[in-house]
């Protein structure tokens, strides 16, 4: 199985490079599952309908999140089971929706998580170890998929090597930046600390550059907006065989017009 996992999508640009990739590549790289982090989709906050809907239309099967989740209060619609939108599974069990999904793909259960670091993001989260360590073991399926969405690459190692065999593949998002150290790890887990972003290239994490460096040079707080120009394709192709072990994780990094 070639799972195809888009990095943090940002804004109209990243939504229209993804489903265009989509449409151009999936039969080619011969993909049976798309995934990707929806954190940011909405001009740099958190799924509203329209961009959800774009989304899945463009054919994405499921769509992850992080700490952006809630930014918008029409995410709790899109947040019913029977939608394809899955929250951080560490957020108290008293907020809607889900943190993980299971589908079947080719007769193969597999089981998707979302999962949100604690180190430099959102103060009161459950452990991001814990959590996800009880749904392993009330779910049993040989095939999980991971978006660890977290800040610190120190974190997201630890969370690495503790998961590592037991689970299929741990990607991480949040950063916005790609990072070179794919790998697989003892056990037979995929991991990358960051996949980077799908939106606009020429900004500062997506967001106008001018803004961005005001802000630094002024320290004083001001609105952001997505960047203009031409965007970009941060995402990874993770092999995965029937007995749920990675085989191999390759990035992708591509420019658009």
């Amino acid at each position: 199985m070639k799972i195809l996992f888009f990095g943090d999508i940002f804004g109209r640009t990243g939504r229209r490079a993804v489903v265009d990739f989509i449409a151009r590549k999936k039969k080619e790289l011969s993909i049976d599952l798309v995934i990707a982090n929806a954190d940011n989709i909405s001009s740099g906050k958190g799924p509203i309908e329209k961009t959800y809907n774009e989304l899945i239309d463009g054919g994405v099967d499921v769509l992850t999140c992080g700490d952006h989740i809630w930014d918008n209060k029409e995410v709790e619609v899109l947040l019913d089971d029977q939608k394809k939108l899955i929250r951080p599974i560490n957020y108290p069990k008293i907020n809607p929706g889900e943190g993980y999904k299971i589908i079947e793909v080719d007769g193969q259960k597999i089981m998707i998580a979302s999962v949100l670091g604690r180190v430099f993001t959102t103060e009161g989260l459950d452990s991001p170890f814990a959590t996800l360590d009880e749904a392993i073991e009330k779910e049993k399926c040989d095939t999980i998929f991971v978006d660890f969405h977290a800040e610190a690459t120190s974190e997201k190692n630890a969370f690495g090597h503790y998961f590592a065999g037991r689970v299929s593949a741990i990607c991480g998002t949040h950063t916005h930046v790609q990072t070179a150290d794919e790998k697989i790890l003892e056990g037979g887990t995929a991991y990358i600390s960051d996949v980077g972003m799908c939106g606009p290239s020429e900004g500062v994490i997506g967001v106008d550059k001018d803004q961005s460096i005001k802000r630094f040079l002024s320290a004083i707080p001001t609105s952001f907006e997505p960047a203009e120009g031409r965007g970009q394709i941060n995402a990874v192709i993770v092999e995965i065989g029937e007995d749920g072990k990675a085989k191999s994780i390759d990035r992708i990094n591509e420019l658009t017009d």
